[in-house]
């Protein structure tokens, strides 16, 4: 029997960007032992880190009561009570942001909790279609397909400066910045997936004005930012205010087994999706909410983002860096974005002879897994020839790993040179 879908169901059951690259994922971990994995967002295994993890999994099982209640539970679909009470007092004392516990929900993953927003939001609504505008393309690949309705998520091209010979940054071009009446909300990750632009404070104020005048959230994403895991390296501290909406996630933490995200917003916003999440999900899983909650407490999460995770990244970053000039030189053009946060490595090839999906291809035969630039590059008025000479790099993995992908990589752009 030929099973036809719904249009919601055609769109969300078809091939995607994410979805691609999670079966690439997965089929190389289980299939491919030899393959360098130098695409997805994982978190790498920082000793001092995975050392803490372990030591909470072990109070759990020594904590028969509260393993108990973890296991056998359901808790409320927005959370539960204690963790949400606990979370608002971390970010008062430590962030010093406003919120109370009314202001924090909980949802199974950032993935889950912006489908839930963006829809909530945006798409049909009465006889006008909203829209999710990201100022600052490129943006994170798994938001491309995350869209009811077709024309839900729009894009406005990043403004490029050139630094210097091998070094470029993006900012928000806030000239071609549009915000007509159809807009539901401006929505940025921060540091970005994929090039790990961190916003200026003041495009940060300029983006905050802009929804207040238009009375719409600014969302920010702060996975591989603020409050932790902290991968940022400018001064850059983006501060919560009512009317805006914060997702933060234990996944970049070294948790992405958990899939706990914690979402910071309006009152409003939070029992709207607590609702919907009842509907789709009934309720959380428990776990990585029991990881966190004791360490909320004081501020070992900040100092574990600072002295551990932090110089860990940025050293990884270093490294990867270094290697790629010893490699490429001058023996082609090439650019990277400025390395201001998150694990990712963004290159641009301005000459580049094929495009970003046929340079995948040829690594993937030489068993080097990146992302092909095009995924990030969605909801844009016109085609823009830059999205297809961009390719994405995590440097998460050893060094030793690193080293051989990106001594494969320059070797194949050469030869395409």
């Amino acid at each position: 029997m030929q099973t036809s879908f719904s249009d919601i169901g055609q769109r969300l059951a078809g091939t995607s960007g994410i979805q691609e690259l999670m079966d690439d994922l997965g089929q190389a971990l289980n299939n491919q032992p030899d393959m360098r994995m130098l695409g997805g967002g994982q978190p790498a295994a920082i000793p001092a880190v995975q050392a803490l993890w372990r030591e909470r999994m072990q109070s759990l099982v020594n904590d028969q009561t509260t393993l108990d209640k973890t296991l056998l539970n359901y808790d409320p679909p927005g959370g539960n009570p204690l963790f949400r009470q606990n979370f608002a007092a971390f970010l008062k004392r430590e962030c010093q942001w406003d919120v109370q516990t009314e202001n924090i929900g909980i949802l199974p993953s950032s993935q889950t909790a912006f489908f839930l927003l963006f829809n909530l939001l945006a798409g049909q609504t009465g006889n006008t279609k909203k829209r999710i505008l990201f100022p600052l393309m490129p943006e994170y690949i798994g938001y491309a397909s995350q869209g009811l309705c077709a024309g839900m998520l729009s894009g406005n091209p990043a403004k490029i400066e050139q630094r210097s010979a091998h070094e470029f940054k993006y900012h928000v071009d806030f000239d071609r910045l549009r915000i007509t009446p159809d807009i539901a909300a401006l929505s940025v990750s921060c540091p970005t997936n994929p090039t790990g632009n961190v916003l200026t404070q003041e495009e940060f104020h300029r983006l905050r004005d802009l929804a207040r005048q238009h009375h719409i959230p600014l969302i920010i994403d702060n996975a591989y930012g603020h409050p932790f895991p902290g991968v940022i390296h400018t001064s850059f501290q983006p501060s919560w205010e009512p009317g805006m909406i914060f997702s933060i996630s234990l996944s970049k933490l070294g948790l992405p087994g958990t899939r706990t995200s914690i979402v910071v917003a309006d009152p409003a916003i939070i029992r709207a999706l607590s609702n919907m999440n009842a509907s789709t999900a009934l309720s959380n899983g428990n776990f990585g909410q029991a990881i966190i909650n004791p360490l909320l407490a004081d501020d070992t999460l900040l100092k574990l983002s600072r002295d551990i995770i932090l110089p860990f990244y940025k050293q990884r970053s270093d490294f990867a860096t270094q290697v790629l000039h010893e490699c490429l030189q001058d023996k082609i053009e090439w650019s990277l974005h400025s390395r201001e946060g998150a694990f990712f490595l963004w290159l641009w090839f301005p000459k580049l002879k094929i495009t970003s999906a046929e340079l995948y291809q040829r690594l993937k035969a030489r068993n080097v897994l990146v992302i092909p630039g095009h995924y990030f590059f969605y909801g844009l008025d016109e085609p823009w020839d830059h999205s297809q000479q961009c390719i994405r790099l995590t440097f998460s993995q050893p060094e030793a790993i690193l080293r051989e992908a990106l001594e494969i990589i320059a070797d194949e752009l050469i030869a395409l040179h």
